[in-house]
């Protein structure tokens, strides 16, 4: 199946189960390999709109979880009793603080699937979304529990292995996912980590 019929085909899938995005399906996939949303989770979503991954974990956690989604942009009001959107550009200053202060418990699981706008230029696009993954990691340490899970959005590049160190430095194990709904072509990868060790983030950053 080549690539055009493929993604027609997510997209396809996405409106006829009522998900925003076609990406849904990437994080539907990491689940089922992963285990990576419970029942009863509480899931922070970051870079959530337009809001395919925070359907995805709101039907996952269920009624007695949680998911907070977060982004710089608003979203299209969303009919979830178990989530809450937070307008907020991570890279501020305080940031890991006031998403803590809007989770109920300490997170079981941080996602990002943040992306930068693209430039069209290699180098510069793999360094602008490795800053983010760095930023997504350095948040997952401040909220997420001893145990936690975590699914950060990465570029394949020369800046990934030294990234994928300091994620084992907090996790368990990790490892490198590449989701059928991804274009083939396409650097973007995921980073799969299992097992946070619980070591917090010591500043308000």
């Amino acid at each position: 199946m080549t690539w055009r019929a493929r993604g027609d085909h997510y997209y396809k899938l996405a409106r006829e189960r009522g998900y925003r995005s076609r990406a849904a399906f990437k994080l539907l996939e990491a689940v089922k390999r992963f285990r990576l949303i419970r029942p009863g989770d509480v899931v922070v979503d970051l870079g959530c709109a337009p809001g395919g991954w925070l359907q995805v974990a709101s039907e996952l956690v269920g009624r007695e979880g949680f998911v907070l989604g977060v982004d710089m942009r608003p979203l299209q009001p969303l009919s979830l009793t178990n989530a809450r959107v937070l307008l907020l550009d991570v890279m501020e200053p305080g940031a890991i603080e006031r998403i803590r202060a809007e989770l109920p418990e300490e997170a079981s699981v941080l996602l990002s699937d943040m992306a930068p706008s693209s430039t069209g230029v290699r180098e510069l696009d793999h360094a602008r979304q490795m800053a983010l993954a760095e930023r997504a990691l350095e948040i997952a340490r401040g909220v997420l529990r001893p145990g936690g899970r975590a699914l950060v959005k990465a570029s394949q590049g020369d800046m990934l292995p030294a990234f994928l160190k300091a994620v084992r430095n907090s996790f368990r194990s990790s490892r490198l996912f590449k989701p059928r709904a991804s274009r083939p072509e396409s650097p973007e990868i995921y980073v799969v980590a299992l097992g946070f060790s619980g070591s917090k983030c010591l500043k308000n950053v």
